[in-house]
């Protein structure tokens, strides 16, 4: 901040007198803003939570970003099925995918399954996904996995 003048007066027995400078002092309010900024830093990380799945490797590019929050369903190796990271029932989930269908503008949703559960599940899932009305499914992968066309650099 930049100096603050002090004015001088002269009272009646012909003392100077300073009166009180006008300015505030930042230094507490920057101290407290650093120390907020690294809590949220390190809560940060902590608010992913996310279902621990085996997810398949592919050599797929990455898909690119929405600006709504992507709706997830996990299908889990034991067998639940989560939509975020909340269990639901088999015999409700359509039902449930329906009413956040109708809040939604997007209808993209993205399928975390594990890569031991079998093929006729999943599709069973993506199944009941369409039937909630959710028309473009994304399946999640992780990337490094094999490529088709190995052979082919030539």
């Amino acid at each position: 901040m930049g100096a603050g003048v002090v004015k001088r007066s002269r009272n009646g027995k012909g003392r100077a007198r300073s009166q009180p400078m006008a300015e505030i002092n930042v230094t507490p309010f920057v101290d407290v803003m650093l120390v907020l900024l690294i809590i949220f830093m390190v809560a940060a990380p902590l608010l992913t939570v996310g279902v621990p799945l085996e997810l398949p490797k592919t050599a797929a590019q990455a898909v690119p970003a929405e600006p709504e929050e992507p709706l997830s369903v996990s299908v889990t190796p034991d067998g639940p099925i989560l939509v975020m990271t909340t269990e639901v029932p088999e015999a409700e989930l359509v039902t449930r995918l329906r009413a956040v269908a109708a809040e939604r503008q997007s209808d993209k949703i993205y399928l975390r399954a594990d890569g031991a559960i079998p093929y006729a599940r999943i599709m069973e899932v993506m199944g009941a996904l369409n039937a909630a009305g959710f028309n473009n499914i994304v399946l999640v992968t992780e990337a490094g996995g094999p490529r088709m066309d190995a052979g082919s650099d030539g």
